[in-house]
């Protein structure tokens, strides 16, 4: 496929973000990628390697490593943010002050704002003035950085207010190997994305308990039936639950070791306190976070999270994760299919 040759900046020099700077680069981009850390920005120039987040990987010799994001972004009229959900708001105001022209903005990270309960999209419209914001995209679905870098198959999703933006992603991203679908149910996919990763630390607990595959079954499943409440009653099409970005991305974050989220909930549940836990990790993990304020959202909203509460006791209000289980387990017997049936018909 013939591409226009893009100058693009992708902002977070994590696993995720440099995964997706040589999907970039493969297809032929002038890409620039931003960090914080002027030796890790050495490393990428001179050695072609990020070896903190891929060990194993060589990068493109046409990515560009920047310390600055003034000379990050100049020229540049697409901006990939791969940065974690709590640093959003801060990478655009340093945006702000040292670029004056507009961009499309396209956010690969997967949370919700405590408090404000904001998705991704929306901080990034309330701080980006909007003479400078031509649209923001969500790029999502379940995409293990390890394993984009080693160019193994993947598909993910684009959404945006924008379709037509949202299309221009799709255009810039897809190849052989990741392929890249579109889909108009924003508020579904940044939903899906986020909440996958509470469900995603609980299957980690299960786990550490030794509580094997029926278990991890039973919170897959159920947990999709909370995201999907939750989701519908925010305004999403509970179509899109059962896509990539619902059903696909919950099934690679709560089965994988490659999954943060699934690491931390397992040492949780072989006994590890929250502050341990965060500590042996070394990199983000958002669904910490995201349970605060899905718990939030669910109290707003009045939708019934079972699983949600229970991770928000573990993590919050320090119950023991068995005993969150064993309440799980006890709670008052209801009926599958009248389950489903509100989900589909946009009722708690």
């Amino acid at each position: 496929m013939e591409r226009k040759r893009e100058k693009i900046a992708v902002l977070g020099a994590g696993s995720w973000g440099t995964a997706l700077a040589m999907v970039l680069a493969d297809n032929g981009h002038e890409v620039r990628l931003w960090g914080q850390n002027p030796a890790q920005i050495d490393e990428i120039n001179q050695q072609h390697t990020n070896k903190k987040y891929l060990p194993e990987i060589t990068l493109p010799a046409t990515i560009i490593g920047y310390s600055s994001l003034q000379e990050a972004l100049a020229g540049v009229k697409t901006v990939i943010m791969a940065v974690p959900t709590k640093a959003i708001r801060e990478v655009i105001r340093k945006m702000t002050d040292v670029h004056a022209n507009s961009l499309l903005i396209v956010h690969v990270s997967k949370g919700i704002e405590p408090d404000s309960l904001l998705r991704i999209s929306e901080m990034i419209e309330e701080e980006m003035p909007a003479e400078l914001l031509d649209s923001v995209v969500v790029l999502s679905g379940p995409s293990h950085a390890e394993e984009v870098s080693l160019r193994h198959p993947t598909t993910v999703t684009v959404s945006s207010k924008a379709m037509e933006s949202a299309e221009k992603i799709q255009d810039l991203f897809i190849n052989n190997n990741f392929r890249v679908y579109t889909n108009p149910d924003l508020i579904g996919v940044e939903i899906g994305g986020a909440l996958k990763n509470i469900i995603a630390l609980a299957a980690g607990i299960s786990d550490g308990l030794g509580y094997g595959d029926n278990a991890k079954a039973a919170l897959i499943t159920r947990g999709l039936a909370e995201i999907a409440r939750l989701g519908v009653k925010m305004g999403a099409s509970p179509l899109t639950f059962s896509g990539l970005t619902g059903i696909g991305d919950l099934i690679v974050t709560c089965t994988s070791v490659h999954s943060r989220n699934w690491r931390a909930g397992n040492l949780l549940g072989r006994g590890q306190n929250l502050d341990e836990v965060l500590e042996n990790m070394g990199m983000v993990v958002e669904g910490v976070r995201t349970t605060k304020a899905a718990y939030q959202l669910a109290g707003k909203y009045d939708v019934n999270m079972p699983i949600t509460n229970a991770l928000y006791n573990i993590l919050f209000n320090n119950v023991y994760p068995k005993d969150a289980v064993d309440d799980l387990m006890s709670r008052q017997k209801t009926h599958e299919m009248e389950d489903l049936a509100d989900i589909l018909g946009g009722k708690n």
